[in-house]
Formats: C-alpha cells, sequence, structure tokens
C-alpha cells in the first residue's frame, strides 16, 4: 500500500474540545473546496487515510476526523464493540460539523463523503450540518426514521451494493424514496458487489467474508464521484 503523505492535525469541536484528525492536502491549495471523510467502524486506519490522499491527488483538501480517538482494529468484534460505543449524535453534531467548520476556515465549499458506518453518518450530518455543499454515501444508512430528509439541502450521491449483507439494498429503495419526496437532488447507483466494494483491503483472510472489494466497481464508482464533486463542489464563476 501507497505511503500516506497527509499528517495528523488538531481542531476545535462546536462545543469546544478538540479533536485529532488526519490531513491531506492538493498540491494547489488555492481555490481547492475540502472534503470530510468518515471512517469505517474499523476506525482511521492506512486505507482511509488512503482515501483522503486520493482525494487530494484530485484537487480536494481531505480532513478524516478521528471519531474513535485513535483507537482502530482489524477485528469484526472489536469493530463492532467500538462502533457501539460511538455517539452518533455527538460525533455527526460536534466532530463532524468541528471538522467541517475547520475546513470553512480554508475553502468555500465543503462536501463530505463516509464508508459503511461513515455512510450512515454522512447522511445524519447532511441533515445536522448547513456548512456542507454536497455529500456522497458509500454502502451506509442509518435507521432511515433518523434521517430528516427535509432538512438536507444539497446534492448527494449513494453507492450501494445489491448483494450487501449489512445493508439491505431493499432499503436502499425506501431511502431513496424518502430523499426524493423531500426534493434532495438524489443520485443513486446500485452495483452488483458486495459490501465494502470500494475498499481495497476487503479481500482475503482477517476480513468479514461477507466483504468483497471489486476493482471495477470501485473505478466506476470512484469516477461518478469525482465528476459529481467536480460538479457539486467547484466555483466555476
Amino acid at each position: 500500500m501507497k505511503q500516506t503523505a497527509g499528517s495528523m492535525i488538531t481542531f476545535r469541536r462546536p462545543d469546544g474540545k478538540d479533536v485529532q484528525g488526519y490531513l491531506a492536502k492538493p498540491q494547489k491549495l488555492e481555490g481547492a473546496p475540502a472534503i470530510v471523510v468518515i471512517q469505517e467502524w474499523w476506525g482511521v486506519n492506512d486505507q482511509i487515510r488512503g482515501v483522503a490522499d486520493r482525494l487530494a491527488e484530485s484537487g480536494y483538501v481531505a480532513l478524516v476526523p478521528d471519531l474513535y480517538r485513535g483507537k482502530a482494529t482489524v477485528e469484526e468484534e472489536e469493530a463492532n464493540h467500538l462502533m457501539s460505543g460511538l455517539d452518533f449524535g455527538d460525533a455527526a453534531s460536534e466532530d463532524i460539523r468541528g471538522a467541517v467548520q475547520y475546513l470553512k476556515t480554508h475553502s468555500e465549499r465543503v462536501g463530505i463523503t463516509g464508508y459503511c458506518m461513515g455512510g450512515a453518518l454522512t447522511l445524519l450530518a447532511l441533515s445536522q450540518i448547513p456548512e456542507l455543499a454536497a455529500g456522497v454515501v458509500w454502502y451506509g444508512f442509518p435507521p432511515i426514521e433518523y434521517i430528516d430528509a427535509s432538512k438536507i439541502k444539497v446534492p448527494v450521491m449513494g453507492h450501494w451494493a445489491t448483494q450487501d449483507a449489512f445493508f439491505a439494498i431493499e432499503t436502499v429503495d425506501v431511502l431513496e424514496k424518502k430523499l426524493l419526496d423531500a426534493n434532495v437532488a438524489v443520485e443513486f447507483h446500485r452495483y452488483q458487489a458486495h459490501h465494502a466494494f470500494a475498499n481495497e483491503t476487503a479481500v482475503g483472510p482477517g476480513r468479514i467474508s461477507r466483504t468483497q472489494f471489486d476493482a471495477v466497481w470501485s473505478q466506476l464508482a470512484w469516477d461518478r464521484t469525482l465528476t459529481f464533486l467536480g460538479r457539486t463542489m467547484w466555483n466555476r464563476q
């Protein structure tokens, strides 16, 4: 795996508490939009830092807030324990909003993207954080009733796996209808793939058998994401 190129920083939550995060910067900082990247349930590991680096290589400032406060794992049981111990409301309204507000001091537009658990938090954040300009959700959602679609005022893209053992594709249909009924500018894509199809480490021993990286679908989803961000995040005036 390629060495990550960013650095750890400290930013402040709205309540005044400090949080650490991994920050990756593009070569050209002037005028660059920014993206908050939300981790999977594994924590802030090399893979999710690599996502931030990839966005930085595409011209974005990318910040991964450390929601687990330095903890990370490769074991499913521990990951489930860490996720279960996370206060999702606090993470969205404080950690993630603090990351957005930090980036707003550097960039005119700030978007958000997240994977699995981070996808669920992305949807919650989109309904709670008015400073956001766009969101990209990767195969994850919270209980649908927790989403206040009427408060989502920005474009949303979603990438979903039809064979996802964790997030049922039928529920994606319900989520899509809820967003469309609230007049959200939503663009969902469905892939003949398993959960975590865009995570290049979701292969082989030591990973959950119900996850599987798919290089072809991952690349297509990334291409669609960068096209969407290019359309929604850049000031063309």
